[in-house]
């Protein structure tokens, strides 16, 4: 049910854009950018929950830290483009990509599960393969808490100014206090949810909590061919128009930029140049499935941090578009987790193997119950052990072992649950075959498990295809 509600989704999406860009024929949708008269007035009425950091407000200390570990992981070669899936097709994405995060967390885009390389979280004992390494996933989880605490002090300036129940100074002072105390408590060392907010703002909190970050690498001058966006005319970009996947609804994004500029890579000065300049890096924003309002284009420098507050991600669309620099870009994000953590997986496979009995004398296996229900739950969590997290972490997975070996004893476990899975399979088809069921059960059992059946085989010829 739920992949053909999604499949419906992205075919309406298409038609949705496939229509916009008849609808344009040549002619392209108007965007400002901030030499524009009338860009601050957009970005007030159409674009407000875009807030936008630049460099000289961050701690220079930060900067240092966190570009240097942009360089040790390019160094250690420790980005990758990822293998993703459009519309049945596989693709190499023009970025170069490394996930790092929560220990035991995943990120899912586009059909691939990203895993974690664990950022050093207290009570943890991670082996990386350099202290350079190590030291780059610390710098990281030092942004992310400096980025919780300035996402939660944006959304609750911006809550105070649209309700207007509490007026200047005073909203300065509760920013303030509350900001102090996730400074006092959300020190780098501590997990952010040890961090006490009154009790409203907890929900800001939450949808501000970030578990992972996105790093993104590109140097467009090696890409031999750069898409050009569609609507607005704005030029190459490195990323389409997009929503963020997979994320805590309502959630904010943060995004820390650092474009390696240099004298070779001159803004250009000359004041006919229409929209933006195509040597300098930009985030474009537009108002999903809208021909009306103009779009932005918002140039980034080296440290800018752009955040996205609230539905700003479902309501609108980004992209990136290239300039000619090579650039880094952390993404910080709160993945829902409800289903991408090894916590969960792992929970999963326990609620399995609880229909699985050995008995005490034979030591053979058998299964407590037929119940077409139970048969259904256990095949699911097999079909879910075996593509979304064997497969996925396999197919790309050695990767992660340049930084560290962190998954493997997880992954170990897993596979030894799948092998129990695979003979809960056999013992349900041992068990239909017999005669003495009732025969409306065992049909009930026969036709839920089959579907099961022909959905592994097919996700198998898939995965065997790739």
């Amino acid at each position: 049910g739920g992949t053909m509600k999604r499949r419906a989704g992205e075919r309406e999406k298409e038609l949705k854009k496939k229509k916009l860009l008849e609808e344009l024929g040549e002619n392209r949708l108007p965007y400002l950018t901030p030499a524009d008269a009338d860009f601050h007035q957009l970005w007030k009425t159409k674009y407000s929950k875009l807030i936008f950091r630049k460099s000289d407000t961050v701690p220079e200390e930060l900067h240092q830290m966190v570009q240097e570990s942009f360089l040790t992981l390019r160094e250690q070669n420790c980005f990758f483009q990822d293998l993703v899936r459009i519309k049945g097709k596989d693709f190499l994405t023009p970025v170069s990509r490394i996930l790092i995060g929560d220990p035991g967390c995943t990120y899912k885009y586009l059909n691939t599960r990203l895993f974690t390389v664990p950022w050093p979280a207290e009570g943890y004992d991670i082996k990386y393969c350099s202290p350079q390494i190590h030291d780059a996933c610390k710098a990281l989880m030092r942004l992310n808490d400096y980025l919780h605490i300035e996402a939660v002090k944006a959304l609750l300036g911006q809550n105070l100014f649209e309700t207007k129940e509490i007026k200047g100074s005073s909203v300065i002072d509760r920013e303030q206090s509350l900001a102090s105390s996730l400074m006092e408590q959300g020190s780098v060392s501590k997990d952010q949810s040890s961090v006490c907010v009154p009790e409203d703002d907890r929900s800001l909190k939450n949808r501000t909590s970030f578990n992972l970050t996105l790093l993104n690498y590109m140097e467009p001058l090696q890409m031999l061919y750069l898409k050009q966006e569609p609507y607005f005319g704005m030029g190459n970009m490195a990323v389409s128009w997009h929503h963020d996947e997979s994320l805590v609804e309502r959630s904010t994004v943060a995004v820390y930029s650092y474009s390696c500029e240099d004298s070779a890579v001159q803004e250009s000065s000359e004041q006919e140049l229409k929209g933006r300049d195509p040597a300098v890096w930009h985030v474009g924003l537009k108002v999903a499935w809208d021909i009306e309002t103009p779009g932005l284009a918002l140039p980034l420098h080296q440290g800018d941090i752009y955040l996205m507050l609230d539905d700003l991600n479902m309501t609108h669309q980004h992209c990136v578009l290239a300039g000619l620099s090579p650039r880094f870009s952390s993404t910080h994000r709160v993945a829902d987790s409800s289903r991408g953590t090894l916590e969960y997986i792992l929970g999963q496979c326990e609620l399995a193997l609880q229909n699985l009995q050995t008995d005490s004398d034979s030591m053979a296996l058998s299964l407590k119950s037929l119940e077409a229900a139970v048969v259904k739950q256990v095949e699911e969590i097999h079909n879910e052990v075996e593509f979304e997290w064997l497969r996925q972490f396999w197919f790309q997975g050695k990767r992660y072992l340049k930084c560290t070996d962190w998954w493997l004893k997880p992954m170990a476990k897993l596979e030894e649950f799948w092998r129990k899975l695979e003979i809960m399979t056999s013992l349900v088809l041992s068990e239909v075959r017999k005669e003495q069921q009732i025969e409306k059960q065992r049909n009930e059992t026969i036709s839920c498990f089959l579907l099961l059946l022909k959905e592994r085989q097919k996700l198998r010829k898939e995965w065997t295809a790739r």
